[in-house]
């Protein structure tokens, strides 16, 4: 077979086919993949067939995946029995739609520019999104191109960001997005510290901020925001971003490292989305345990929706 790229912008994206990747695939035709997924940033696999087994299997070739952390009840709490897969959609283990209100609020963050767990020590690199079950309308989801942001940057700000590295917090987000979570509760938890700018493996350089940004090291906070504010906004101009919506058998791979993304809108109590996503561990990652989302989870803050006075 060959491998068939339709460019999506002229520097970011691209639909991919001409390969079955529901089997085993040759090593020719893995690092192929694998080097188209590196130029592009995004790549998307329409009506591709996989199962939860053959998406996990798939998923392999670009790394190690990253885990659930263990629960003696997950098949209580979980739509799959797989680890390596990520719920990211609305559906309780029943198939139910989750009216929780702190599941309703904690998801509100997905819908903010955001780099995947770069609220870790170990960051993620790709991220393989299977669309199982999608809304009538919406559920879209937006992508921005972090290395072109960066390359049209003027060179006097891409000089003064030399060097500069931001603390991340994934409840930052959450309050961003109407978590009633105070400062203090964010000061007293772990906040990895990682660089602004990231040379990607493709030897270019990206922005690595988005919505878990939380400060800039050594930098006052209003001067921080702004600066983040700035690069966020710089970042998700018209000229670098494009949608994606799904029909179920849909993949989508997104690269961490090179970009922000955000989930579009769609109608959540009424509307049906079973997401889920494979996620691979960046390759430079020291070795650790499988579960470091374990730790991160136990210090949770409560997340309910801010009251508005």
């Amino acid at each position: 077979m060959r491998i068939s790229v339709q460019p999506i912008l002229p520097r970011f994206g691209a639909e991919v086919s001409g390969v079955d990747i529901t089997g085993p695939l040759g090593a020719e035709t893995r690092q192929a993949i694998v080097d188209i997924q590196n130029e592009w940033g995004i790549t998307v696999w329409r009506n591709t067939g996989l199962t939860d087994e053959t998406h996990i299997a798939f998923a392999r070739i670009f790394g190690h995946l990253e885990q659930l952390p263990e629960r003696p009840n997950q098949a209580k709490i979980a739509r799959h029995f797989h680890r390596e897969l990520f719920s990211a959609g609305n559906l309780t283990a029943e198939g139910e739609i989750n009216t929780s209100e702190s599941a309703i609020t904690y998801r509100a963050g997905d819908r903010l520019w955001h780099t995947d767990s770069s609220f870790m020590d170990l960051r993620s690199a790709y991220s393989l999104l299977l669309a199982h079950e999608v809304p009538k309308v919406g559920g879209a989801t937006w992508f921005a191109d972090t290395r072109s942001a960066y390359d049209d940057l003027p060179q006097a700000m891409k000089d003064r960001l030399e060097g500069l590295e931001c603390e991340h917090s994934l409840w930052w987000s959450r309050k961003q997005a109407g978590a009633d979570i105070s400062f203090e509760q964010i000061a007293e938890r772990h906040r990895p510290v990682h660089k602004v700018i990231n040379t990607h493996i493709s030897g270019r350089k990206a922005l690595y901020l988005g919505a878990h940004a939380y400060q800039i090291v050594g930098m006052d906070w209003d001067a921080s925001r702004a600066l983040i504010d700035e690069l966020n906004a710089w970042a998700t101009q018209d000229q670098y971003i494009f949608s994606i919506l799904y029909q179920p058998g849909d993949l989508v791979i997104w690269d961490n490292l090179c970009s922000y993304h955000r989930g579009g809108d769609f109608d959540y109590l009424n509307e049906r989305r079973d997401m889920r996503r494979a996620t691979v561990r960046e390759a430079a990652a020291p070795e650790q345990p499988d579960d470091p989302f374990g730790a991160l989870f136990k210090e949770m803050p409560a997340i309910v929706p801010a009251k508005v006075s």
